[in-house]
């Protein structure tokens, strides 16, 4: 079954228990047996996936060889081999009728009808590890200032039972018995110029011509175990949410002496209580009252710093009006400065007032001409409706 993954189908993850597989299991089967979904034809071929996951993943011998190449050995017709070369039978020699045009041609016929042995990938190839993702969520003080901070991961290591082989100690692998412990698997194939042989490397032993009867108790013959480390990450100073951090070299663990892959870890800013983030900028909304936005005042701002800053508002200040305090948000990203504090003015309405103030302000109304109350409307309530009360 080549492309698919069994622990995809079986819902569970790579380093999950047999007892976590025959759970998913025995819930899959009930779910897609055919003799329950009799009009559903796709649930018979799902229950046949099910069956065929379930009967390596079970198998530990099984289980470690898909782990570890990707497909269990037994049915080779769709491999495709690490690369292959062909002998043509019965046109061997067409190359040497050129002989005598010298070694090049000679070269070049060899490549191009794939004379000379298999070359089959061996499982000793040292194999670059995966690369593994985590999150760390900071909060915008974390942004200014920047922070390091330890977080755990889990990622795949040597086991340090087998050494990375696979065997309980004290055994040795067996011969492959699907290749006969040749680590290759030759098929024929009838062509207008003769016999042409494909030689590929076993799925099953990989090339080795070896396999595991005895896997290791600990790794169950995958070679690696996954463990749980702390990694110290640095966050810089104003990075954006979402930016993903590459640690190198702290993935999974290579195989066979190959590098180990990357960390990537994702930024997660949390949204803060008084502050909205505009980029580099900072925005902080002040409410004002009506008299205030009339007559101007002055008011104090919190910032990211904890400290307070004096803002002058003008007399006749509009709601939504903007003011800066220039420097006063976010560092940029490794570019040095740092962005502005933009106070977004919000006019407060008051929602009562007393007659006095009533009469004050339908005064104030008289002199600027407006007519008072004639829609049911106070002259108050125009007033919030402007300033957006």
């Amino acid at each position: 079954m080549p492309g698919k993954d069994y622990y995809e189908i079986l819902g569970v993850s790579r380093d999950a228990s047999l007892e976590d597989i025959k759970k998913a299991y025995r819930s899959l089967a009930k779910q897609y047996h055919p003799d329950v979904n009799k009009d559903d034809p796709q649930a018979s071929e799902k229950f046949k996936e099910i069956n065929e996951a379930y009967e390596v993943l079970s198998d530990p011998n099984k289980r470690a060889q898909y782990d570890r190449f990707g497909m269990v050995g037994g049915d080779f017709s769709s491999y495709g081999g690490q690369g292959y070369t062909s002998d043509f039978g019965g046109f061997n020699d067409f190359s040497s009728i050129f002989n005598d045009l010298g070694s090049g041609l000679d070269d070049f016929i060899d490549s191009l009808f794939g004379r000379g042995r298999a070359r089959t990938s061996s499982s000793r190839t040292a194999r670059r590890g995966m690369d593994i993702t985590a999150s760390i969520t900071v909060t915008l003080e974390d942004v200014l200032a920047g922070i390091e901070r330890e977080i755990e991961i889990d990622r795949k290591e040597i086991c340090d039972i087998c050494n990375g082989n696979g065997l309980e100690p004290g055994t040795q692998p067996e011969k492959c018995p699907y290749c006969n412990g040749t680590g290759e698997i030759r098929s024929v194939r009838n062509t207008i110029f003769g016999q042409m042989v494909n030689i590929a490397a076993c799925p099953s032993c990989r090339g080795t011509g070896k396999i595991i009867t005895h896997p290791c108790h600990q790794c169950g013959g995958r070679g690696f175990v996954s463990r749980r480390r702390k990694v110290l990450v640095k966050v810089p100073a104003g990075v954006e949410d979402g930016v993903r951090l590459r640690l190198r070299g702290e993935g999974d663990t290579g195989i066979n002496g190959g590098p180990a892959g990357d960390l990537f870890v994702f930024v997660k800013v949390e949204p803060h209580p008084l502050f909205k983030r505009l980029g580099a900028d900072l925005e902080y909304q002040a409410a004002i009252d009506v008299f205030d936005a009339i007559l101007g005042t002055e008011i104090e701002v919190p910032t990211l710093e904890k400290s307070r800053e004096k803002i002058n508002i003008p007399s006749g200040t509009q709601f939504n009006s903007t003011f800066r305090l220039r420097g006063r948000g976010l560092p940029y990203l490794n570019n040095g400065g740092r962005g502005d504090l933009i106070v977004r003015v919000k006019i407060d309405v008051p929602q009562k007032i007393s007659e006095r103030e009533r009469e004050l302000l339908e005064e104030i109304a008289s002199i600027r001409g407006k007519k008072i109350n004639k829609d049911g409307k106070s002259f108050f309530d125009k007033v919030k409706n402007v300033f957006g009360g």
